[in-house]
C-alpha cells in the first residue's frame, strides 16, 4: 500500500469515527456558553496593554487577520514582476 493510499485511509477511518461520534455528542445535554473573564494587567503594564472588552479582543483579532491576508496577498502583486524571469527560473530549477 502506498503512502498516499495510507494517508486516504486514515483520513477515511477517521471521518467514520467522528461520524459515529457524532450522534452520542449529539445526546449530551447542551451547555451554556460563557465567555472567560477578561485579563486583568500585571503590574508595571501600560494601561492600553490589556482590553476592556470582548469588542476590543474581537478588532485586535480582525486587525491581525487583516494583516494576514495583505501577507497573503504579496505573490500576487509580486507576479508582474516575476513574469518576465520566470522561464530562466523555470529552467534553472530542471537543471537539478
Amino acid at each position: 500500500m502506498t503512502k498516499t493510499r495510507r494517508m486516504l485511509a486514515a483520513i477515511a477511518l477517521a471521518g467514520a469515527a467522528a461520524g459515529l461520534a457524532a450522534p452520542a455528542a449529539s445526546a449530551a445535554p447542551i451547555s451554556p456558553l460563557t465567555l472567560p473573564d477578561l485579563p486583568t494587567a500585571a503590574p508595571g503594564m501600560p494601561a492600553g496593554a490589556t482590553p476592556s472588552s470582548v469588542q476590543d479582543i474581537g478588532s485586535q483579532v480582525s486587525g491581525g487577520l487583516n494583516q494576514l491576508n495583505q501577507l497573503m496577498e504579496i505573490p500576487n502583486q509580486m507576479q508582474p514582476l516575476v513574469a518576465p524571469v520566470q522561464p530562466v527560473v523555470d529552467l534553472a530549477g530542471g537543471l537539478e
